[in-house]
């Protein structure tokens, strides 16, 4: 019987947002670990959450595990029998133990043996038995103990429920015995509910004002907010919502909309600043006109029941307040700051810390224009005044008020306060790119200006960062788990604009010239390895943006032509080397060439002279090579012609002659194709499919 179904529910005291969704994949993953490992088949997990709970629905789960009958061995036949062949104590006791009478014994390579049956496990004693385990292994950020007890949890458990069927397991967890009643939200006029079932779950807490099922709240809440805002003849746009969208969700059991606004004045400041106050400090839904222009009123969704009209006055007054606090801040900056140029405000970052023993951000502006005048040179741009602008502007609106109250709008004010200065659009708009890419999938900075200070800003931060940390210092290179200056995230950024934009530029070149100003200005001394240092790990990463579209011994083998230096000619090597390795049968292939590479391995090329062929072999070899096109990766298939010339050559000569001149000569000839092999890759790195 397969039409089982368990419900677990852990309610607890207020969540933090952030680990909700990670709880619920765990338990998911957990949960399936559990069953597939106990050989336990079910229909579907799926989990529930909200700020005050979390929760598990296993459906179409089976009854218990198959029945297994399998072969026990037993004593040695000289303890289980006795002299007269009759079956000792021994014997006897190993049939009781396994469930089988003596009869049924047999002899087998010198020992019984007893053909037991053992009878599979109930999926509700494994359940029973591992529930408390599994959800003891969930992980989080800042667990802590509560009261008196060991275990670790994000917040306090108030009630537990496990049903299985219309049966509640007797299970405890955090120190709570289970149970089938939960409570409803908080103000819900009915605080309590019974679980009859595990299928009515989701059903029986809208009587108690919970939409457990977090897409379906998350589809409540874009629909009453849509409605809301159609209501004052404004509309919402979700589409740059993401963020603000699943924290809300994550915040609310039972999301109700409530229309504020703040004065028509404060739209005065520029939109970024009203829409970063409201949607990334507040937890606002800002409103559009329909013309697109931003309204001076917004949603905020309350996690509230009831419709007692006193509440939603005291809701809507409170976040008006808070608004009109934080607006007028911005206002009060952005009318201070905009009463001088963006250019005057350069001066002031000399008093700004870039990093430590890495002077200021007035210096590290002024490399970047060094660098930025040094990559337009290598791209071959003649006019780079705009490009040079974008960099001497680029990092001055890091001094404004603004923007030391709101951090994160850098560039974005600089954008702004560029074009009131009178500033160039593509200088403005290059100011506010060059920070870009802000997260793994943003936008690209979209205009030449933008990518090339953005590229020599990120380069110039990573080569500061490895020159800071040289020799013993080398444990504050950036981690996966300790990355303050976002160090990885900058390198994907230069990667993906070169390659994005089809850039021709030899990033190694860029990087040598960024150590070298770097080193001079500071007094640093470069190491010999930072280099190559600084090259790997950017390779790291170049892996970690390809390593879904590519297999791994691909991407290694075409490392051995630097990528870094062309990286789109690097990326058509890796898509053709690639295609080709799932398109043709490698095996003779690959051991032709690395028994090529091996018997050369430390040996340099050389002349070859046909008047030391010795065998026909090495001529026919000869003549394939001659008559063969160069050897590269856009023609990689032509490299089976040389195969069988290969095998007969392995087969007839002997490369390591005792006449030094005719082994050399050998040598050099496969030393020939080994560097048109490795022309294309490093085929040692290549798995035979």
């Amino acid at each position: 019987m397969e039409n089982n179904n368990f419900l677990l529910e852990i309610l607890v005291q207020e969540l933090p947002y952030q680990f909700i969704p990670s709880a619920q994949g765990q338990l998911e993953e957990l949960f399936a670990k559990l069953l597939n490992e106990n050989k336990l088949s079910f229909k579907e997990i799926k989990t529930y959450a909200t700020p005050r709970r979390l929760a598990v629905l296993i459906t179409g789960l089976a009854f218990s595990q198959e029945d297994i009958i399998k072969d026990v061995k037993g004593p040695v036949l000289n303890v289980a029998l006795d002299e007269n062949g009759n079956y000792t104590n021994a014997a006897i006791g190993f049939a009781k133990k396994n469930g089988v009478s003596v009869d049924s014994l047999y002899k087998k390579d010198n020992y019984i043996y007893a053909r037991a049956e053992q009878k599979g496990k109930t999926s509700k004693e494994v359940l029973k038995v591992n529930v408390a385990s599994v959800v003891n292994k969930l992980q989080g950020a800042h667990f802590m103990r509560w009261a008196d007890y060991d275990d670790k949890f994000s917040r306090p458990v108030e009630n537990v429920i496990a049903l299985y069927n219309d049966e509640v397991l007797d299970v405890e967890i955090f120190h709570k015995k289970s149970n089938n009643v939960t409570k409803g939200h908080r103000f819900s006029k009915l605080q309590t509910i019974e679980i009859k079932n595990p299928l009515e779950y989701v059903e029986s807490l809208k009587k108690v004002n919970v939409y457990a099922d977090v897409e379906e709240r998350k589809k409540v809440i874009i629909d009453l907010a849509t409605k809301k805002a159609s209501e004052a003849n404004l509309v919402i746009d979700f589409s740059n919502l993401d963020d603000l969208l699943d924290e809300v969700v994550y915040i609310t059991e039972f999301p109700v909309p409530v229309l504020c606004e703040f004065k028509k004045e404060y739209l005065e400041i520029p939109d970024i600043v009203t829409v970063t106050v409201m949607s990334k400090h507040q937890r606002y839904f800002p409103l559009y006109e329909k013309s697109g222009k931003l309204s001076n009123k917004f949603i905020t969704m309350a996690n509230f029941v009831g419709v007692e009209k006193e509440s939603f006055d005291n809701i809507k007054t409170g976040n008006q307040r808070v608004i009109s606090a934080r607006l007028e801040d911005g206002k009060f900056f952005y009318d201070d700051d905009i009463k001088t140029s963006l250019e005057s405000k350069i001066p002031a970052l000399s008093g700004m810390t870039f990093q430590r023993d890495l002077g200021t951000l007035l210096d590290k502006t002024e490399r970047i224009e060094i660098l930025s005048d040094y990559i337009a040179d290598l791209l071959k741009i003649s006019d780079k005044k705009d490009i040079l602008r974008t960099a001497k502007l680029s990092k001055a609106d890091l001094s404004t008020k603004l923007v030391f109250e709101f951090t994160e709008l850098q560039g974005y004010i600089g954008e702004n306060y560029a074009l009131k200065s009178g500033e160039k659009e593509n200088v403005a708009l290059g100011i506010k790119e060059h920070y870009f890419p802000l997260s793994a999938n943003s936008s690209l900075p979209s205009k030449i200006e933008g990518q090339i200070v953005s590229i020599a800003d990120k380069i110039d931060t990573i080569c500061a960062v490895f020159l800071s940390t040289q020799g013993d210092k080398k444990k504050k290179r950036p981690t996966g788990s300790n990355d303050p200056l976002a160090i990885r995230r900058a390198i994907i950024g230069v990667l993906k604009t070169v390659i994005n934009f089809n850039l021709k530029l030899d990033l190694v070149l860029v990087i040598k010239k960024a150590l070298d100003v770097i080193s001079k200005e500071f007094e640093i001394k470069i190491e010999n390895e930072t280099l190559d240092e600084i090259l790997d790990f950017i390779y790291g990463r170049l892996s970690v943006l390809y390593e879904k579209n590519f297999d791994n011994d691909v991407l290694s083998a075409c490392k051995s032509e630097n990528p870094l230096v062309d990286l789109n000619d690097w990326l058509k090597r890796v898509e053709t080397v690639n295609k080709f390795v799932k398109e043709t049968s490698l095996s003779d292939i690959l051991e032709a060439v690395n028994r090529v590479i091996r018997i050369t391995k430390d040996h340099k090329s050389g002349d070859i002279k046909e008047n030391l062929f010795v065998e026909t072999e090495e001529k026919a070899l000869y003549d394939v090579i001659l008559k063969a096109p160069t050897i590269n990766y856009s023609n990689i298939s032509d490299i089976k012609v040389f195969v069988e010339p290969l095998n007969k050559f392995f087969d007839k000569v002997l490369v390591m002659d005792k006449d030094e001149n005719v082994k050399n000569n050998r040598l050099n000839l496969l030393s020939d194709l080994r560097d048109k092999f490795n022309s294309i890759c490093d085929f040692s790195k290549i798995v035979s499919r």
